[in-house]
């Protein structure tokens, strides 16, 4: 089993909060809009770190996460963009990915609005996280916590860290 932690939308603030939370978690996820290298850096020294750079994001980020990220975890494909939509509104890029890689899980940031749902029509689960930082228009910040069980994904928990 591996545990996830899954961010997105920091934009330069890290809650000391989310070490706290993500203790238990195996890997770190975010959905992009990091702000600086600084963030990503201090959630690599902590767990390893998957991500996509966000719209927000300078060359620092662009140099070292992708735009689109398409991985395994266990049995479970994943498809990873910050911009991304949700079912069944998905941007057509994003649309094109998924109906390409067939995800058993897609992740998105980038609207700052927590979404856990699944799309039947693509047999696809999607997360987004919501923003954990305290730049935009959110009023709470979130993180979401889950694991990846062979091809099951499970156990999933939101955790707010309290008011932008």
């Amino acid at each position: 089993m591996t545990r996830i932690g899954l961010i997105s939308d920091t934009h330069d603030y890290l809650d000391d909060a989310v070490f706290k939370h993500f203790e238990q978690c195996d890997e770190i996820w975010h959905a992009g809009d990091f702000g600086t290298a600084k963030i990503a850096d201090a959630l690599k020294v902590f767990k390893p770190l998957r991500g996509v750079y966000g719209n927000i994001d300078g060359y620092d980020i662009r140099s070292e996460f992708p735009e689109t990220l398409v991985w395994n975890c266990e049995q479970v494909k994943i498809l990873m963009i910050h911009i991304g939509g949700f079912p069944p509104k998905y941007n057509p890029a994003s649309k094109l990915l998924i109906e390409e890689h067939h995800p058993q899980l897609f992740i998105s940031g980038h609207s700052h609005i927590l979404k856990v749902m699944y799309d039947d029509k693509q047999h696809c689960l999607h997360m987004n996280p919501g923003a954990a930082g305290k730049y935009g228009w959110h009023k709470i910040r979130t993180l979401i916590r889950f694991a990846i069980d062979g091809k099951d994904i499970k156990e999933c928990e939101v955790i707010e860290l309290g008011s932008r």
